[in-house]
Parts: structure tokens; C-alpha cells; sequence
């Protein structure tokens, strides 16, 4: 199922990614939401921490999340599919919805995904559920054509990367105006339902797509989703926003800085493409 959060600031706390004088992303480099200052430099630098940072300067494959990542989040997508989830399970086990709602979230943290659970316990046919929960009103997705330029300049590879279905990924992708400009959909159908972060299924999408993770960027709303990107080589931008539905987005915001596997935060992913392109273009 597809995951969804982002993150805002409590009263008089600085937004974690955004640029703040003296507080550098872990690995020594700072954050800039435009994605200008340094963040096309190649290779790997060393920090007065010992840890080591990743530019973009050799990324040939761009892998971006769906979810909460490509659009705004707050469309809002995920309220909608939450409500389908637990009316599905209502309707399929014959419970009432608040058991159902009970079923959907306790799944969630045994197995990762209600549909992991769903299939564990209950043998569900997954297709079922993924048609149905993704059935949603995309009207609160807006066209976004500046998005999709600055992804349209990126050099090399680019792929979409979601725990959710191939049909709902194409029609939000479509709504955006992005579609075309990806040259594959890897979904949890493809992924033989082992749903990002397990590192299987990680490896799965790699393998299918030929992909060397030393040369590719994973662009994620989800900051545990990012972690075995970075173990492979990947460089990590984290997606977030002011938008809460998700506990985890509460985590992000009392963060003093990110964790060693977020290489790079932003609140504005067109800003944040836009300024690579920009320095890419200028030599930097």
C-alpha cells in the first residue's frame, strides 16, 4: 500500500531542510530547498564527522516515489484511500468498520502494509483490494507543468517507484502531466508485494531495470524508505511538507538534523529539480 507523510515545523522550530545558518545535513552539506548550493557536486566528500556525502554530478537514474512525492501532499490523497482501505476490509471480512479500521492499522505495524496483513491472515487476492482502495477522486491533484519540465531536463533514467498500484501511479501521474516522461512503473505488483523498505524488494527493482544504485537518486516522503538507498549507494533526497497524516512526520520535525541516510531535504521538489538543472547547466 502506498505510504504517505511530510512534515512541519511546531512554534519558533525551524523546519528541518530548510537552509539554517550552522546546521548542516548530515555529512557536512547543507540543505537548500532550491536545490542550488552544492547539491550537483560529484562524488563523495568526506565531513569532520567521517561521513561521506553524494552529489548528483554521475546520477544517471532518477527514482522518484509516488505518494506524497511527485504531488503536493496536501491533495490529501491518502484520506481517501485510509477510508477505502477500511471499507474494504468491512465489506471482505463482514465486520463492522471500526473493527475493520482496528484490523487495517494493526496490520500496518505487524506486517508493514494493511495489504502485507490482509494477505497474510486472511489470504485476500490482492488485486481486489489494491483496485479498490486506489479507486479515489484525483480532482485535488493539480497539473503541474513546471514540475514537469524540470524533470524532463534531468539527464539520464527516470522511474517511478511506489508501493501502490501500476494503474493508480499512471492516472496521478497523468493528472500531473508527468507520465510520458518516465520510462517504467515499478509497483508492489512488480515487486511481488514486498513492499519498500524491505531491501528485497529494493533489489528486485534494481535487478528488473538494470540500474547500478551508485549512479542512481531516490527522491521519498518516507524517511525509513530512504535507508537502504543510502546502504546501496544511492544519493537520498527526502520529499516533506507542512502537511500532516502520519505520525512519522512529528519524528521529522524534532529532528535537530537528519539522520546519516537522508543526504538531502526539501520541501519543494520542482524548486529543489529546477536548481540542479540550473547548476548543472552552469558548470556547477
Amino acid at each position: 500500500m502506498s505510504q504517505i507523510e511530510s512534515t512541519d515545523a511546531l512554534p519558533g522550530k525551524p523546519v528541518p531542510g530548510k537552509p539554517v545558518p550552522g546546521k548542516p545535513v548530515p555529512g557536512g552539506r547543507r540543505d537548500n530547498s532550491s536545490g542550488g548550493d552544492n547539491s550537483s557536486g560529484g562524488g563523495s566528500d568526506s565531513s569532520s564527522d567521517g561521513s561521506r556525502t553524494r552529489g548528483f554530478a554521475n546520477t544517471a537514474v532518477w527514482i522518484f516515489d509516488l505518494d506524497n512525492t511527485l504531488y503536493p501532499a496536501d491533495c490529501n490523497l491518502f484520506a481517501q484511500v485510509d477510508q477505502r482501505m477500511g471499507a474494504f476490509i468491512a465489506q471482505y471480512l463482514n465486520v463492522p468498520f471500526d473493527h475493520a479500521r482496528h484490523l487495517q492499522k494493526l496490520y500496518y505495524r505487524q506486517y508493514g502494509t494493511t495489504l502485507a496483513g490482509l494477505m497474510k491472515v486472511h489470504n485476500i487476492a490482492p488485486r481486489l483490494f489494491l483496485d479498490y482502495v486506489h479507486d479515489i477522486d484525483l480532482a485535488p491533484v493539480p497539473a503541474m507543468p513546471h514540475l514537469a519540465a524540470a524533470i524532463a531536463a534531468l539527464p539520464g533514467r527516470k522511474l517511478i517507484y511506489t508501493n501502490g498500484s501500476r494503474h493508480h501511479a499512471e492516472r496521478v501521474a497523468e493528472k500531473l502531466g508527468v507520465l510520458q516522461l518516465f520510462e517504467a512503473i515499478t509497483d508492489i505488483v512488480a515487486s511481488d508485494y514486498v513492499s519498500k523498505p524491505e531491501p528485497r524488494a529494493y533489489d528486485m527493482m534494481l535487478q528488473t531495470h538494470a540500474i547500478s544504485p551508485q549512479r542512481a537518486a531516490m527522491f521519498e516522503d518516507m524517511p525509513q524508505n530512504l535507508q537502504v538507498p543510502h546502504d546501496l549507494g544511492m544519493t537520498t533526497v527526502l520529499v516533506h511538507s507542512s502537511f500532516y497524516d502520519h505520525p512519522i512526520q512529528r519524528d521529522i520535525n524534532s529532528w535537530d538534523r537528519p539522520p546519516q541516510h537522508i543526504h538531502y531535504m526539501t520541501s519543494d521538489l520542482t524548486a529543489f529539480l529546477a536548481g540542479l538543472n540550473a547548476a548543472d547547466s552552469n558548470g556547477g
